[in-house]
């Protein structure tokens, strides 16, 4: 099944851009109940030292951070503030701080960190909330990807683009600073905190970065597959990522109506504790769908009454073809057509080469397989290959226009790129 029949590769990449960095809390003084004793001692001997300095000195110095780092990032005096009202659990009783004098010390226990320094790649796409500026018979739309800095630590960012009448696509401008969101409540549980985040609504977008906020987040937050669900005429984006720690791995889900407030909450369950969850655009039979991956080799689908507890499923797809004999798994949310659910998974061959295909599963009934794709719809060519991670093509989620479904996907873990597949080739194709 030649991908050139239906599927058309599009030159719009999205690259890691190194300049684009955050305020992070920084070692000796991640946040206080991380700091050992040794830390604590540390981070006293800093405010010591600043506490030691005169006011002119105290000034000067705080001057010099502000003429290298304001331009950096928005409220810098504030989250300067902030971070010392923070550090204040780890520090030594001590007099009171002027105000140069905490901005001083909460500058000491922050750093810059480059966040898609290193990748910026496994993106998913829905549709924009606020389609004010649509062209006439278009679309705008809202890109997620995964971004990856120093030490291999994933976030959360954006895009937002449109998608033409003709099906031509545009990705808008990036912005030229980054934030990260406060948090603005945080629930312990016995699975896990949930926690509610929300941005400043004169941040844009581009400038949205979800960083790692819970332990079990700690070394990244990785592939969300986002998708718009529909319930009872009420819209929601819903994702579910990959929570790792360090060490392991679970799945956990992110919701929001907007792009600027998000809650994040663990998932519960034995389906739970792998990664690759896709959540279907509505419910099927009156109850929450995903398609899963939860014995790293087969695609099951699974059912919940509460969205949040995952258990039990069926196998519906497993490895069948040399492109895809060492496992497959789901590229995203299934799309809903007219002839049933598309469902795009990839798969991975020889050398651990990933590529990506499709199966079609009954509209009523998704555990029924109607077709699937004999050869990969997409896989690395000669010029995709090289990259962090060689000889992967991957995606998190596509979404429908019109007749064509439109396509972002990464490139050897290292950079985004668009294809647009047209849907009635596809299903043909699939047929034969």
């Amino acid at each position: 099944m030649p991908e050139t029949t239906f599927l058309n590769r599009r030159a719009l990449y999205l690259r890691p851009d190194p300049a684009r960095v955050i305020v992070r809390p920084f070692k000796p003084a991640t946040e206080p109940r991380d700091l050992n004793p040794t830390d604590k001692t540390r981070a006293n001997h800093i405010v010591d030292r600043v506490l030691a300095l005169d006011a002119e000195t105290v000034a000067s110095q705080l001057a010099d951070v502000l003429e290298n780092f304001q331009g950096r990032h928005r409220n810098l005096l504030e989250t300067f503030e902030s971070r010392a009202d923070v550090m204040e659990q780890a520090l030594a009783e001590h007099g009171s701080f002027s105000n140069n004098q905490r901005q001083l010390i909460g500058a000491y226990f922050l750093h810059e960190y480059s966040f898609e320094a290193s990748a910026l790649f496994n993106p998913s796409i829905v549709p924009h909330p606020d389609q004010s500026g649509a062209p006439e018979g278009g679309l705008r739309f809202i890109l997620s990807l995964r971004a990856t800095g120093e030490g291999h630590v994933s976030s959360l960012t954006f895009r937002a683009g449109t998608i033409a009448a003709d099906g031509s696509l545009t990705v808008d401008p990036t912005a030229r600073l980054a934030s990260s969101p406060r948090i603005s409540r945080r629930v312990a549980g016995p699975d896990g905190d949930r926690i509610e985040l929300a941005f400043n609504p004169e941040e844009e977008l581009s400038e949205r970065v979800i960083f790692p906020v819970t332990e079990s987040q700690s070394n990244g937050i990785e592939d969300a597959r986002f998708v718009e669900f529909s319930d009872g005429g009420r819209k929601t984006y819903y994702a579910t990522f990959t929570a790792y720690s360090g060490q392991a791995i679970r799945s956990e889900l992110i919701e929001t109506s907007d792009f600027m407030s998000f809650r994040m909450t663990p998932l519960r369950g034995a389906a739970a504790r792998n990664k690759g969850m896709a959540l279907f655009p509505r419910k099927i039979g009156g109850r929450y769908a995903m398609i899963a991956r939860q014995d790293n080799e087969n695609l099951y689908l699974i059912y919940s009454d509460d969205l949040y507890t995952w258990d039990g499923g069926q196998a519906i797809l497993k490895p069948e073809f040399p492109w895809e004999f060492v496992q497959i798994g789901n590229c995203g949310s299934p799309i809903e057509l007219d002839e049933g659910w598309l469902l795009l998974t990839h798969g991975v061959g020889p050398v651990r080469k990933y590529s990506i295909g499709a199966a079609l599963l009954d509209k009523r009934d998704p555990s029924k397989v109607l077709a699937r794709s004999r050869e990969p719809l997409l896989r690395p060519e000669p010029s995709e290959r090289e990259g962090y991670v060689p000889n992967v093509v991957y995606t998190c989620g596509a979404i429908r226009h019109d007749d064509q479904i439109i396509l972002p996907y990464a490139v050897s873990d290292t950079f985004s790129n668009f294809a647009t597949i047209r849907i009635p080739a596809l299903l043909q194709a699939m047929k034969s």
